[in-house]
């Protein structure tokens, strides 16, 4: 059976393909390299909240960090959207919508820039 790696072993193995040692990482991501060191012998996570920080030093996405996926950033455009805004609420809205009627809504798009 295949053994899942975890998001601080899929850092390291990002680490060594980049060529970045733990004193770079930390100096980077303002991470302490204590807290580097943790990861690698208690084979705990980093914290939610340093995700984002990681992922610009080792210019992943997040979906590539946490999924162990072999897609580059070039492949994946992402954006940030807050909740509340009208952008959030279209996009809810959007995945709402059956694949037919997304694709009347791509067209009124495309006729609006017109």
């Amino acid at each position: 059976m295949e053994q899942k790696m975890t998001i601080s072993e899929r850092i390291f193995k990002l680490m060594e393909e980049r060529e970045l040692t733990q004193m770079d990482f930390s100096k980077s991501t303002g991470i302490a390299k204590s807290t580097i060191s943790d990861w690698k012998r208690k084979k705990t996570n980093p914290s939610a909240d340093k995700i984002m920080i990681i992922c610009n030093v080792l210019k992943v996405t997040p979906y590539e960090l946490l999924q162990d996926t072999v897609q580059s950033v070039e492949e994946l455009e992402y954006r940030v959207v807050t909740k509340g805004t009208k952008e959030y609420d279209f996009l809810i809205e959007m995945e709402s919508l059956k694949k037919s009627q997304k694709e009347r809504l791509l067209g009124y798009i495309e006729a609006l820039k017109q």
